[in-house]
């Protein structure tokens, strides 16, 4: 993500929650207008009290933010801390108190350790850069994924960039804002101006927003404006107000969407289109209360094409707040397939409707006669899991010594009905697999986060336990770049490929065999996993030759898989023993050549006849190739090859894809792409009916 002129971003963990960040801080170089919007609610947060009557304002520099602690309902107490920390954040940084916002999500009720964040500022300020993607991540609560975008623009002349980080995921509803939004711009423009674009924007975005129609108490949306972009300043209306205010729209409608669909439990974004009412606050509650409806939200969970609620919804509002809407004429639409219309139902293909309602998106029309304004809204289905999310989401949370929270997230906490409903699920899928070979490519945040390695090692350990024949092989990229920059080299990409040169290949080897092999097999020991770590050129496992990138561009000495030594990796599996793999390969001129991962995890499953070809990745599978970057929770290699063919898969994961598409044509049945910055997805895709992540079949 492009990041405007004179902006840092940081995000560390400061203990507020266990083993995730859960503390961002976004600082401005030079004084920057702001600008804010914030919940209605009655029982408003700390950090929202204090923040709501200083801006707009001239001045800001920094805004604060932290997870896992609302601050809210805390009493005379909650604004004391928020009074601590922006003196610290100040002392820090080197500006004044003023100039310091704040906010904060999270449990409601329990004080917040403030403590924690103070101790926490100098790592935090050191590790300033651009990392809004560590910021992102800081604020997330049970969003499943961080939410962040840019958008460039021309003002007066000058290039200007606005970016936006987000959470939300459970109680948005449309009131003002619906979320922790942080917006940043070096556009020069006033306080007084920012605030009424961003008013407006939050409008028709956020403002369109429901996951649960319950309204925060932190919810906020703050605009940071510093100037460097060098445009005449903005202050009145305008040409160049109206494109930044466009942009401004743009972004955050990106960041409603995203939210929506990442709502907790969802299983699919809901779009809602209300054209022809008889004005804009009659469209917009028309809009929200059909996305707002749990009648609606379940049918659409099930698949259910019941346009009925659907038009029971859009007659009780109008009803109830005495809009002049007639129903009986409107005509109503889902994925673009019109179910009634003339003041009675249309005959349609139900089969075919309910195929298309299982769809990752939904789009639901509702085309009134009665005007002629118009309103988007969004939201998701109501799925079980938004059930189970909530329902325990208190009852769960413990308070820490040290005055932070945890989930107590034990099995044992639960209701029995509950245990054997899992355990049922799971025992289905452990016999159908047991004695199968699974290869598992381990990569990317799993390998980063110290949590994410040892839950990593479980999931081994448990699928050897169960019966499976677990093969691992890993990668090591930023291990890599870490080491290279130490040692003063640059690292240089071709396509997502590491160009490897003569000097670098030994760091290379080094890395892989030498250091995250061992680490990993050590985990895995540590659980009883039997690992046994060899790198290619042990037992001569990898046989390669040199790659040439399609181009014809020289990689130095990077490899491709030629043959995999399977016997050898037999005997290994039939003593019991778990293979990790370090991918380096041994040329027939016997030198050292490093392999894409992917393509050696996928060599490996060929040459194995394995069933099962597992990813683990930074994203949460293979994505849609629209702004929402939707999952895809199940395709063919024919769509993932028509994906590859016309672009819509680039960088590292045109790569993976290949890959996929190469084990599946060597005979590999199942290939899953998962999200390795969760904890467990291997069990949670194996073992679970829905499964986590994206699967690809022949």
């Amino acid at each position: 993500m492009k990041i405007p002129k004179g902006f840092r971003f940081g995000g560390v963990a400061c203990g507020l929650k266990p083993q995730r960040r859960d503390l961002a801080l976004v600082v401005s170089d030079h004084p920057a207008a702001a600008a804010g919007v914030f919940t209605i609610n009655k029982a408003a947060a700390a950090p929202v009290l204090d923040a709501r009557p200083r801006v707009p304002a001239e001045g800001i520099r920094a805004i604060v933010a932290n997870s896992g602690n609302a601050n809210a309902l805390t009493g005379p107490a909650g604004l004391d801390d928020v009074a601590v920390i922006r003196s610290a954040v100040a002392d820090a940084l080197g500006i004044q108190k003023r100039a310091v916002l704040t906010a904060s999500t999270g449990v409601i009720g329990a004080r917040l350790p403030a403590m924690k964040i103070v101790t926490a500022l100098p790592a935090l300020v050191d590790q300033l850069g651009d990392h809004a993607d560590l910021a992102a991540e800081a604020i997330m609560t049970t969003d499943t994924r961080p939410k962040m975008a840019a958008r460039e623009v021309t003002l007066g002349g000058k290039a200007a960039v606005l970016s936006a980080i987000c959470k939300g995921s459970g109680m948005l509803a449309p009131q003002l804002a619906t979320t922790m939004c942080l917006v940043t711009t070096d556009a020069a423009v006033t306080p007084k101006a920012l605030q009424e674009a961003l008013s407006r924007a939050v409008q028709k975005t956020l403002n369109m927003v429901t996951v649960d129609g319950e309204m925060s108490t932190n919810d906020c949306v703050f605009a940071l404006a510093n100037g460097l972009a060098g445009n005449p300043r903005i202050s009145e209306p305008g040409p160049d107000l109206a494109v930044l205010e466009a942009a401004l729209t743009d972004l955050l409608g990106e960041m409603g969407r995203a939210m929506a669909a990442d709502g907790e439990g969802a299983t699919k974004l809901v779009e809602v289109v209300v054209t022809g009412a008889p004005g804009d606050e009659a469209a917009r509650d028309c809009a929200r209360s059909i996305a707002s409806s749990p009648l609606v939200k379940a049918a659409l969970f099930g698949a259910d094409p019941n346009w009925g609620r659907i038009l029971s919804t859009v007659g009780a509002r109008a009803g109830a707040a005495g809009y002049p809407i007639d129903p009986y004429k409107a005509r109503v639409s889902l994925q673009g397939i019109t179910v009634f219309g003339g003041g009675a139902p249309i005959e349609f293909d139900r089969d075919n409707l309910r195929t298309r309602m299982r769809e990752s998106r939904i789009d639901v029309l509702v085309e009134l006669a009665d005007g002629e304004a118009r309103a988007v809204a969004w939201g998701c289905d109501l799925s079980y899991d938004y059930v189970k999310i909530n329902a325990d989401y208190t009852s769960l949370i413990i308070q820490k010594p040290d005055g932070g929270v945890a989930k107590d997230d034990r099995v044992s906490n639960y209701s029995p009905a509950f245990k054997r409903a899992l355990l049922a699920e799971a025992l289905k899928y452990i016999a159908a697999f047991s004695g199968q070979i699974a290869v598992i490519k381990y990569g990317g945040a799993a390998m980063v986060k110290d949590s994410l390695k040892e839950a990593f090692a479980e999931d081994v350990s448990l699928l050897k336990k169960v019966g499976l024949k677990p093969v691992v092989v890993h990668g090591g990229a930023p291990e890599i770049t870490k080491t290279l920059e130490k040692l003063g080299e640059r690292s240089e990409f071709v396509d997502g490929m590491r160009v490897t040169d003569a000097q670098s290949l030994p760091v290379v080897e080094m890395v892989l065999t030498g250091k995250v092999n061992q680490e990993l097999v050590a985990l895995l020991n540590a659980r009883a996993a039997g690992a046994v770590g060899l790198s290619g050129k042990d037992g001569r496992l990898l046989r390669a030759r040199k790659a040439v990138h399609e181009s014809g561009r020289d990689l130095g000495h990077v490899g491709e898989v030629v043959e995999v030594n399977r016997d050898f990796l037999r005997m290994l599996l039939d003593g019991g023993y778990v293979p990790v793999i370090s991918p380096i390969g041994l040329s027939d001129e016997g030198g050292s050549l490093s392999i894409n991962a992917d393509e050696v995890a996928a060599a490996v499953a060929v040459a194995l006849g394995a069933k099962k070809l597992i990813y683990l990745t930074d994203v949460p599978g293979i994505l849609e190739s629209t702004p929402d970057g939707q999952l895809v929770r199940q395709l063919t290699t024919g769509d993932l090859a028509h994906r590859v063919q016309i672009g819509a898969v680039t960088g590292g994961m045109k790569w993976k894809a290949q890959s996929i598409l190469t084990a599946l044509a060597g005979g590999v049945e199942r290939v899953h792409v998962l999200d390795g910055r969760q904890p467990h997805t291997v069990i949670a895709e194996l073992f679970t009916d829905r499964g986590v992540g994206s699967l690809v079949t022949s």
